[in-house]
């Protein structure tokens, strides 16, 4: 048996107790002793920092990214040690092989992953849920990992094509229970839903979950209620608005969580907090997810991601680059476009908090506000986009959009609220326009040390034990005796989550941006083996992450 000891640290140790110095000692995977005075056969100096537990991010989208990278980089440099997939209903198991193809150009459009690497990387050696598992569990892991059953997916498991088109008959819906039954069982984080308006899948069509009605959603809500295992994600939507959401958690019983909860100029976030605080007061346990990060998508006009909201736009997602090219250059188009917004439906451009990210011609323009350019120019903010983009070759014009979520003080008021979770890092979905794995090193630097929002103490209790409680991840989320030794080490006088870049090292050469450089984080231990020491990742041993274990919510 080998040891290992944490020296000299300062440890908070995820219950929201005060900090206090003392060793960790590691044996077997698990925290042997908390103390003065341990000696270990490998010892790994913790002086000036703190000792916490991993960090656990309930909201990645790293289904398919785990085989064609187990490490789930970025998020295993911040300090994350536990990650769950599935998100938003878009898992990619249970899967037939006839429907491969529909679940990536789903995940294409929906979550905006490159099709190609998803051919390329996704070995597909698996159909029902529990063998997913079984696969990423036998691959070399660095992070703990489990995922919910996503709902398009299930319909399509159940239903074939024709999940894209109706509702589901009875006997459908009971055989959709029946394969969430069997998930949940094997270990599933719970189920996922999204009926949002904006969520619209292949050729632009609502996506699977969209078509269900109410009587199929209560039926699968319950099924979580009844096993007793996993948690409920929701994205509402007008099948779904919020207010129902809390009476489906009570009538179920198992616990949910609400994506997201941002800010927004319009302030509508505080009636979702008051809400929220009624709801809650009255028995509810549902956990809206908030992130301390902007919500911001680095979007090339080539694939207009963020623009596809908005009715006209996601009418060109199934066609190619000149067919968008045209479109652009039609004046007539663009007014429909600005007709569509003019409703305030959906999500509508504020130009000025808009910026050019690249614009390869007319590089002068990079990082200045749309808004200001216009003025300049004399023009409308949109034409002047469109007239950026045609002048690009291949329209690689690339737009910062800040969607949501951009005014500190509300920022801070969110994320201090109580019975909220912390999410939507979306780490392994939008590769190529965001980056926001980082998430708890940016709470830690911006926000804990420097505008002292929180302390260190309740910012590690919502990172860890809050979100091994809310899904009862088994021997996670905490520094005790027994617990399984997922440890951070971070200096909180200079963590930070570093530089945003971009490269290309996904399977079919895919670019995607990453945080690969954090500051002060110093060591990171997953089962008790380290993964990262002295700021360097280190290749293990043996890769030490494993399927987390999902425990009973009754």
């Amino acid at each position: 048996m080998t040891s290992l000891v944490l020296k000299g640290g300062t440890v908070v140790d995820g219950t929201g107790s005060e900090r206090f110095v003392a060793d960790v000692l590691v044996e077997n995977g698990r925290i042997a002793a908390i103390g003065a005075g341990m000696f270990g056969d490998t010892e790994l100096d913790a002086s000036g920092c703190i000792v916490a537990p991993g960090f656990i991010d309930i909201h990645t989208h790293y289904d398919a990214q785990v085989f064609w990278d187990p490490s789930l980089t970025p998020s295993s440099f911040h300090g994350v040690t536990t990650v769950i997939a599935g998100n938003c209903g878009f898992s990619i198991a249970p899967t037939r092989p006839e429907h491969h193809d529909l679940i990536a150009r789903t995940l294409e459009n929906v979550e905006d992953m490159d099709v190609a690497a998803l051919a390329a990387g996704v070995p597909w050696n698996f159909e029902t849920f529990p063998e997913y598992l079984t696969a990423v569990s036998d691959l070399p892991l660095s992070l703990n990992f489990t995922a919910y059953i996503g709902h398009t997916a299930l319909r399509l498991f159940v239903m074939g094509d024709d999940a894209y088109e109706r509702a589901a008959t009875s006997d459908e819906i009971d055989q959709m229970v029946a394969v969430l039954t069997e998930a949940l069982n094997a270990g599933a984080a719970g189920f996922a839903t999204s009926v949002a308006p904006t969520h619209r899948g292949v050729d632009g069509k609502p996506i699977p979950s969209r078509f269900a009605e109410r009587v199929e959603l209560e039926a699968l809500f319950d099924c979580v209620g009844r096993v007793g295992k996993g948690v409920v994600e929701v994205t509402p939507g007008e099948i779904l608005p919020l207010g129902d959401i809390y009476d489906l958690q009570i009538q179920s019983g198992a616990p949910f969580t609400i994506t997201a909860l941002l800010s927004t100029p319009s302030m509508t976030h505080r009636n979702f907090v008051d809400l929220n605080r009624a709801r809650w007061e009255s028995g509810a346990n549902v956990w809206p997810q908030v992130t301390p990060r902007p919500l911001a998508f680095a979007m090339s006009l080539a694939e207009p991601f963020t623009f596809n909201v908005n009715s006209k736009f996601a009418e060109l997602m199934s066609g190619d680059l000149e067919g968008r090219r045209v479109a652009y250059g039609d004046r007539a188009w663009r007014d429909e476009v600005r007709k569509v917004w003019s409703t305030g439906t959906f999500m509508v451009p504020r130009w000025e908090t808009f910026e050019i990210d690249e614009c390869p011609t007319n590089p002068l323009l990079e990082g200045r506000k749309i808004a200001d350019i216009a003025a300049e120019r004399s023009m409308d903010p949109f034409d002047l986009v469109m007239d950026l983009a045609l002048a690009e070759p291949e329209l690689l014009l690339r737009v910062r959009c800040v969607v949501a979520n951009d005014d500190p003080a509300e920022v801070a008021f969110l994320i201090s609220e109580e019975h909220c979770a912390f999410g939507l890092s979306d780490a392994g979905a939008h590769v190529g326009q965001l980056c926001d794995a980082p998430q708890a090193t940016d709470l830690l630097g911006n926000w804990v040390r420097d505008r002292a929002v929180m302390t260190i103490e309740q910012a590690v209790h919502r990172l860890t034990k809050s979100q091994a409680d809310l899904f009862h991840l088994v021997d996670r989320g905490e520094l005790r005796v027994g617990a399984w030794a997922d440890i951070v080490v971070f200096d909180p006088t200079t963590v930070a989550p570093g530089p945003i870049r971009r490269i290309a090292d996904f399977p079919a050469g895919s670019e995607r941006l990453t945080a690969d450089q954090p500051v002060g984080v110093r060591h990171v231990l997953v089962n008790g083996v380290p993964i990262r020491v002295d700021e360097k990742q280190v290749d293990a041993d043996s890769a030490p992450g494993q399927i987390a274990e999902v425990g009973s919510h009754r």
